[in-house]
């Protein structure tokens, strides 16, 4: 059996495999807080947990971890875990354990779990998309992942797409989750209802402040006509960072991922119709094919553990 760990900014998710198949034996999280050491021993503790309650033995552990995690196993720079800084996770995990360990992004993670058991099959060559908090991405050319020199291949969210716009929270001016994400619509929510054009997310929120992306999508449920002139305009920020993917790297198919894919087609089909509008010469290309994520929430722990599987090649 494999264990595969995807490790984000308020959890770490753990998943035991069978690696033949895919199939999830076994499921546990716990908190993600607090500096290396402190994480270690929350890994440590749910492997633990998870070899005495199913009494097997383990193969190898796959560890996705949100941002600039290295081939080597050191978790260099996380935006949202920035007590892991220059970390080596991966090589404490091993050395505890005795196990190979494989560390890998946790976006990269899913896209490969995605291309082999999700909405990515039968396509060599996609990519992955996840809108959320932040935007992360994956992608599988010419049926090969891709990871970059160091493993750090993915980080599109961080892309700038406007140089003069305003600054994240990363420092960077104009990047493309600052348009595009989850946290991004939330933003313009309350924006547009702070200046009276979105008075309906005013009643089902109860405040500005508490209006999110979730509101928005609320609201679109509804039929609200303000709410589907804001969520418009978002997916057209989604499709300007998307085109700049289609026309780098050329995929068959975009799976989107992510809280957002919640709301379905309306974030399928409005972002397709400004994908083919922004990209260069779209009225001349085969259409990209969009589609939706299947693998939610278990998709970076069990690409984490497919990919140590085949012992990171």
């Amino acid at each position: 059996m494999i264990l595969g760990f995807d490790v984000g900014g308020t959890n770490a998710r753990a998943l035991l495999i069978d690696p033949s198949t895919g199939a999830i034996s076994d499921r546990d999280r716990e908190s993600s807080a607090g500096p290396g050491p402190v994480l270690l021993e929350t890994l440590l503790r749910m492997i633990d947990r998870m070899r005495k309650h199913n009494n097997v033995e383990l193969e190898a552990i796959g560890l996705g971890v949100a941002g600039l995690a290295h081939r080597s196993g050191v978790i260099h720079y996380s935006p949202n875990l920035p007590e892991l800084i220059e970390y080596p996770l991966g090589t404490e995990l091993a050395a505890r354990t005795g196990l190979d360990v494989v560390v890998m992004n946790d976006a990269t993670a899913a896209t490969w779990a995605e291309g082999r058991l999700g909405a990515g099959r039968g396509s060599d060559d996609f990519m992955l998309v996840t809108l959320g908090t932040g935007i992360g991405s994956g992608f599988v050319c010419g049926g090969r992942l891709i990871h970059g020199h160091n493993g750090f291949a993915g980080e599109s969210g961080h892309m700038v797409v406007d140089a003069n716009g305003p600054t994240h929270h990363t420092g960077q001016q104009g990047p493309w989750e600052y348009y595009a994400s989850g946290t991004a619509l939330g933003q313009i929510g309350r924006s547009q209802a702070q200046i009276g054009l979105f008075p309906s997310a005013l009643s089902l929120a109860g405040s500005v402040a508490a209006i999110t992306g979730f509101t928005v999508a609320e609201a679109l449920g509804r039929g609200d006509k303000e709410a589907e002139r804001i969520f418009d305009g978002f997916c057209r920020q989604v499709a300007v960072g998307l085109a700049n993917l289609v026309m780098i790297f050329d995929p068959e198919r975009i799976v989107l991922g992510g809280g957002l894919t919640d709301i379905g087609e309306p974030l399928r089909a409005g972002t397709a119709r400004w994908l083919e509008t922004l990209t260069l010469g779209g009225e001349y290309r085969p259409p990209v094919n969009i589609v939706m994520a299947e693998l939610g929430d278990d998709a970076g722990a069990l690409g984490a553990a497919l990919w140590a599987h085949q012992g990171g090649a």
